[in-house]
């Protein structure tokens, strides 16, 4: 075997994805608000896309109405041949600012300074701002607030503090060492004690809480800071957790003497503490949702609207079209960026359209399938598998599955997602299947209006539901409860 560089020829066949089809998938995943904010950003860098303003066409139709009005009743045709009135447009020098690289005159500068006045959202008091701003108030020397500064810093946006006493105490001393050999100074290294002196005067902070190490701590402070620190409740979290969690009644009854009712309302008052005291000051912003699509009931008919009426409307412009034709004013690289920057411009006018089409023939479909969820409920939720639609409508599967993500529907049984209408079935005894999540919302019913003092175990669930015709196993009616959050009989158990 020869050992080098060599070259040689051979043929293979690959398949390579168009540029152009990926932007067309990316657009058929975007929502709503992703979309708007892609079209904006294409009519800033594309000058042959303009936007289409309500208003403009208005206008258009009735110069137009009063030109043709004018022609009939005053003058002949020949006369009619005057200097054409000027517009805006006109006082711009169209051709220049082609020639100089699309930079965008008068008419576009306007429409694009008017998208920027968008209303903004005014952001809360993060947790660390508001602890900070008590740490303020407190006389603190300076090595005391520098420590207090590194603890608030190691607190989680859940309150609670994110890392041990120890690894904060080994950070401190190495920054202190740093600092001194800059200085050329002795410092003192801080101790155990200052430590946890500090951490005392976090937890005593805003919300009752705060800077606790794990959820049992941070019960513990919080019945502190109301008052029960000799309550049973106080007891009950410091002396035996484990059982508490365990909804253990009544060994905890035998142990500290007292009634199994007395047990469960000390933890009644226990669950109606806050389990994550920082997460009131969440920084995490709004989510508005906006439904991509309608579905009305009209005359006994469903209809589908899509809901894109503050979508940017697109269309070609006429006046770059109009210089672009003449090819003799352009050398062959502003040809081919002409004829790629047109090119583009078409293609998404098109990709919105289909987008539009796509996403309303796969709305049909759901609509039409799902059509006994619209008239009675979760329970008559038919099984939807993404294949289904996609063989119903002559498309890929995948199309379907982005067409569907993030996608929210107006719907006469409120704001869901596309998604929603998508999941597994189980069988009946007549031969038909049921929807999983309907599956789910009659075990959501029948735990909610079962007896308090006799909850339904898992089988019994599994036997009600045999009755009405479905056949499901024990273990799937576990797997649903603890989808839903629904705790085991026996700790639903109420004395």
């Amino acid at each position: 075997m020869r050992t080098g560089l060599q070259q040689s020829t051979g043929l293979r066949q690959e398949l390579k994805t168009n540029p152009r089809l990926y932007q067309a998938m990316d657009l058929l995943y975007m929502p709503l608000l992703d979309l708007q904010q892609h079209l904006k950003q294409e009519l800033l860098t594309n000058p042959f896309l303009e936007l289409v303003e309500p208003e403009d066409e208005y206008d258009e139709s009735s110069d137009a109405d009063e030109a043709s009005e004018a022609q009939d009743l005053s003058e002949p045709e020949s006369a009619v041949e005057a200097e054409p009135e000027k517009s805006g447009d006109d006082e711009v020098d169209w051709e220049a600012v082609l020639l100089d690289g699309f930079e965008t005159g008068g008419h576009r500068e306007e429409n694009e300074q008017r998208e920027w006045y968008e209303p903004v959202t005014v952001d809360t008091l993060h947790l660390s701002d508001h602890l900070t701003s008590q740490l303020a108030l407190l006389d603190l020397s300076p090595r005391e607030a520098f420590l207090a500064d590194e603890f608030v810093g190691n607190i989680s946006d859940d309150g609670y503090l994110a890392c041990p006493v120890d690894e904060i105490r080994r950070g401190v001393n190495e920054l202190l060492e740093r600092e001194a050999e800059e200085r050329d100074a002795d410092v003192a290294p801080f101790t155990d004690a200052e430590l946890q002196s500090m951490l005392t005067i976090i937890q005593e902070l805003d919300p009752p809480g705060i800077g606790a190490r794990d959820l049992r701590e941070c019960l513990l402070l919080q019945l502190r800071a109301a008052g029960q620190g000799d309550d049973l409740a106080y007891r009950l979290v410091n002396e035996s957790f484990e059982e508490l969690i365990g909804h253990r009644w009544s060994d905890l009854a035998k142990r500290y003497a007292i009634t199994a009712q007395d047990v469960q309302s000390a933890a009644d008052a226990i669950a109606r503490l806050d389990p994550k005291p920082g997460l009131r000051f969440s920084a995490g912003s709004d989510n508005y949702i906006i439904p991509d699509l309608v579905v009305d009931k009209i005359d006994q008919a469903y209809h589908i609207f899509l809901n894109d009426g503050n979508l940017p409307r697109l269309k070609l412009s006429q006046t770059y079209q109009d210089i672009a034709r003449d090819k003799k004013k352009f050398d062959a690289e502003s040809k081919d960026f002409i004829a790629s920057k047109l090119n583009s411009a078409n293609w998404m006018i098109q990709a919105i359209e289909q987008r539009r089409q796509t996403m309303l023939k796969v709305m049909h479909y759901i609509v039409d399938r799902q059509r006994d969820f619209f008239e009675r409920g979760v329970q008559a939720l038919h099984p939807l598998t993404l294949r289904e639609v996609a063989e119903a409508v002559g498309m890929h599967e995948s199309t379907v599955s982005r067409v569907t993500n993030e996608k929210f529907a107006q719907t006469p049984r409120g704001v869901l997602p596309l998604k929603f209408f998508f999941s597994s079935g189980l069988a009946t005894s007549d031969g038909d299947d049921v929807s999983a999540r309907g599956i789910k919302d009659q075990i959501e019913k029948l735990v909610s209006g079962e007896d308090s003092k006799n909850p339904l175990t898992d089988q019994a669930i599994v036997e009600i539901l045999q009755q009405t015709g479905v056949q499901i196993a024990r273990r799937t009616v576990a797997k649903y409860r603890d989808q839903l959050g629904v705790l085991p009989a026996r700790m639903r158990k109420r004395v």
